[in-house]
């Protein structure tokens, strides 16, 4: 049966919340990756690779609002600090310089990574029969996916 937010168990919303900050995490931690790949970029791709950098993490900054809004339709805590979201992440922040070849290959593992936390927070939300947050999960895993590949399209 499929649910609201305001008809979801306790213990629904509790897990539903959890998985969805996870994904706050990691799209707040790859939002700071891209912006800092965004500056540090040099080499004979600079353009289009600022470019593309720029457009992952403005459409990411727009993400994290989104996931943490349902967060918070959902009645929960939204983990707002920097150090909470880096020691949840699964994606790590990079330090120092890198080629952009290494930029790219972190870039789209992050961006993979993404995706597959989203496809699981999809999934506990389908258990919980709560759509509106697997349809935002679906979305935003989908967007996650087509950067990845954009990304490995510089590789080949």
């Amino acid at each position: 049966m499929t649910q609201t937010a305001l008809t979801l168990t306790k213990n629904a919303s509790t897990a539903i919340v959890e998985a969805l900050n996870q994904c706050v995490a990691e799209t707040a931690v790859t939002t700071m990756l891209a912006q800092n790949f965004h500056w540090n970029v040099t080499g004979m791709a600079f353009g289009p690779l600022h470019e593309l950098f720029q457009t992952i993490y403005e459409d990411h900054f727009t993400a994290q609002d989104d996931l943490a809004e349902r967060i918070k339709a959902l009645d929960g805590h939204a983990e707002g600090t920097l150090a909470g979201m880096l020691d949840r992440s699964k994606v790590s922040e990079h330090e120092g310089e890198a080629s952009d070849k290494e930029m790219i290959e972190a870039m789209m593992k992050a961006q993979q990574t993404l995706a597959a936390t989203l496809a699981g927070c999809g999934e506990i939300a389908a258990e919980h029969g709560d759509a509106l947050t697997e349809d935002l999960c679906i979305a935003r895993g989908q967007e996650h996916e087509k950067f990845a590949w954009f990304l490995r399209a510089h590789l080949r």
